[in-house]
């Protein structure tokens, strides 16, 4: 039986990404701009250079849970041709939007008895959540059935590693991930906050470097210790409107590990409103997600 994958807007997933994959259904995500609603993804209003352009020149953008009205706009189509679906969704430790699409889907089962709709919490976000999809559209497009598509997310989910370098605290202090008096102390000491991305998909701090040049350097050294190849030899290095520095990190990464495939992407609106520009990250299959445990 046929299946149609579906993810949200967070996975930041570009078309050059998905060229020759099975097609892939995105719901876009809600995000707000000095508190005025904007849409990231398909029919949205928001593309990632132009959003961290508006927050360099001091605005702030905050985040909210998908409507479930946009979930039955993108999921009842798909039943109605007749296909089953499959919803990786952004990690619930990071957003209640899977409640909005569970509640779809329980009144969508009733209307469409007959088509089989399945949901995962990927425990993933942005380019994590990204990569992931990006190996479950290559399964589909292999054969596996929608059962042994769910169950090989499931058993990959906990070995993608996020790695992330924050720029500054302002941005996570407004979003309620810091308090202000570690804010204000992490910025006079120009902390830049290292965080990743634990296995019950909740943001956690690796470490605490003084300055961007040894985050930089802390990033490479957490990735060294962490990355299996033997899973997928691809890397992502994500950025918040620093493609200079992504492309130093892309080399860095290849110089660690020349057969790996290093692909660079944005780290779009919906994390981005969180971290503020300056942001870098990787993401990798590893022998665990956690740094602090090598």
């Amino acid at each position: 039986m046929s299946y149609q994958i579906v993810t949200d807007a967070t996975s930041d997933l570009t078309p050059d990404l998905l060229a020759g994959l099975p097609p892939l259904a995105v719901v876009p995500m809600p995000v707000n701009i000095d508190g005025e609603p904007h849409s990231f993804g398909p029919g949205g209003d928001l593309a990632a250079d132009s959003f961290y352009g508006i927050l360099r020149n001091g605005s702030f953008g905050s985040t909210s849970m998908i409507n479930p009205v946009t979930y039955m706009e993108v999921f009842e189509p798909i039943l109605q041709r007749g296909e089953d679906l499959v919803y990786f969704c952004f990690s619930s430790g990071l957003s209640g939007t899977y409640q909005g699409a569970l509640l779809c889907m329980e009144e969508l089962r009733e209307k469409y008895p007959q088509r089989k709709l399945c949901y995962v919490d990927t425990l993933s976000a942005s380019i994590g959540e990204g990569q992931l999809i990006l190996g479950a559209l290559r399964q589909q497009q292999a054969g596996i059935p929608l059962d042994g598509l769910v169950e090989w997310v499931e058993n990959h989910r906990q070995r993608l590693c996020h790695l992330f370098m924050v720029d500054t605290f302002e941005h996570l202090r407004r979003g309620g991930r810091v308090s202000a008096a570690v804010a204000v102390a992490g910025t006079a000491l120009q902390i830049k906050p290292m965080l990743f991305v634990d296995d019950k998909g909740l943001l956690e701090v690796s470490d605490k470097p003084r300055g961007r040049k040894r985050a930089t350097q802390r990033l490479l050294d957490q990735f060294a210790s962490l990355y299996d190849p033997q899973v997928d030899g691809t890397v992502f290095v994500g950025h918040g409107d620093c493609p200079d520095e992504a492309q130093a990190l892309k080399a860095a990464v290849l110089a660690l590990h020349p057969k790996a495939t290093v692909h660079i992407a944005s780290v779009g609106p919906v994390i981005g409103s969180h971290t503020g520009p300056g942001i870098l990250a990787l993401t990798f299959f590893a022998k665990t997600r956690d740094p602090r445990n090598v």
